[in-house]
């Protein structure tokens, strides 16, 4: 800070919550130096770190000496649909839609991750069809079978089993608390779903659009298409892995991609329709009780009594307009009467 007032530059920190496991009293002496040179100092303080809690307690929490602090805070996001179809395109220039649907799926567009499958090349093959992407994922000393526990257990620490739990059960679609406690043997599981939601960033909760803030219609979904797949297969299948069935995995997970990435294919349209910005609320509707309506996809225009009602399907023969057509009608019997309402499905070919 001394040279700073004579030299301007920029100082970059990398890892910097380390210091809570080295020497936490680097923050306070931090804060004294910060607050006493900041006005004739001329230094670009840049703070980086991995560990999302960590990070986010030190410049965020009100007891913490840095808190207020920071001139701007910045969270890394994965790329957004149009960047992962150019670093496709370069790739791979003829690639398939659902070729685009795997790479998302399987990545979500953290460039890490996306850099490890295009870097996969040999000689006759780009390495990014559907087969090979998932080949070289599954395979003995694959650098994406640990990924996902070393991401979580230093957020996590020695308590990281039951929120793995949590995680592999919403990962397999059980997205109700009362559906994630019964998986966990009817444990109370409140204050670690708050805390995947509120301190990790990890869990979403979802609740149907235009639903009030304390409706109990809600349902939790993992953020990061990553840890979605790997909590459900590579998390679920750890003995195949501990005894190298690399062979029945592959299996298993080729088996499934088109159910998986069909859900998947829904988030990857409600990502799309965000990026677009010409909506001002986007989410899905179904009914707690009753019926069991529901709509994939519901999207408020711009204007105020405009909306989508979007099903979506893979294959677009699937696809009901009448069916879709009644649970538009519903809709608008509860919650946007008034609304002019288009009904519409998405599939593979939209993307």
């Amino acid at each position: 800070m001394d040279l700073a007032v004579r030299q301007p530059f920029t100082l970059v920190i990398d890892e910097f919550q380390e210091f809570l496991n080295i020497n936490p009293s680097v923050y306070h002496d931090m804060q004294h130096l910060w607050d006493q040179y900041k006005d004739r100092s001329r230094m670009h303080l840049i703070l980086c770190g991995s560990v999302y809690s960590f990070m986010q307690r030190i410049f965020q929490d009100s007891k913490e000496p840095l808190f207020g602090r920071a001139d701007n805070i910045i969270k890394l996001s994965a790329f957004d649909l149009e960047t992962i179809k150019k670093i496709l395109k370069d790739h791979r220039p003829q690639y398939s839609n659902d070729e685009l649907l795997a790479l998302y799926a399987f990545t979500g567009g953290i460039p890490k991750y996306m850099e490890m499958l295009c870097d996969n090349r040999t000689r006759n093959h780009d390495g990014l069809s559907i087969s090979e992407m998932i080949d070289f994922m599954v395979r003995d000393n694959s650098p994406f079978i640990e990924e996902g526990k070393y991401l979580l257990i230093e957020e996590f620490g020695k308590n990281y089993g039951v929120y793995f739990s949590i995680l592999d059960a919403v990962a397999g679609w059980r997205n109700t608390q009362p559906e994630i406690a019964a998986a966990l043997g009817d444990k109370s599981i409140g204050g670690q779903i708050k805390r995947l939601i509120e301190d990790y960033n990890i869990l979403v909760r979802r609740r149907p659009i235009l639903a009030k803030e304390g409706t109990q219609a809600v349902r939790y979904e993992i953020a990061d298409n990553f840890l979605q797949f790997w909590f459900n297969y590579f998390d679920r299948y750890r003995s195949m892995i501990e005894i190298k069935n690399f062979t029945g995995l592959r299996s298993i997970i080729k088996d499934d991609y088109t159910t998986y990435s069909g859900r998947i294919l829904e988030r990857y349209f409600r990502q799309q329709l965000a990026e677009s910005q010409n909506y001002r609320d986007i989410g899905s509707w179904w009914e707690p009780k009753g019926d069991q309506y529901e709509i994939d996809i519901v999207a408020l225009g711009m204007e105020k009594d405009h909306a989508l009602a979007i099903e979506v399907k893979r294959q677009r023969e699937k696809y009901k307009p009448t069916l879709l057509a009644a649970k538009i009608e519903r809709l608008k019997a509860k919650v946007l009467p008034g609304y002019e309402i288009e009904g519409r499905c998405l599939s593979l070919e939209d993307m």
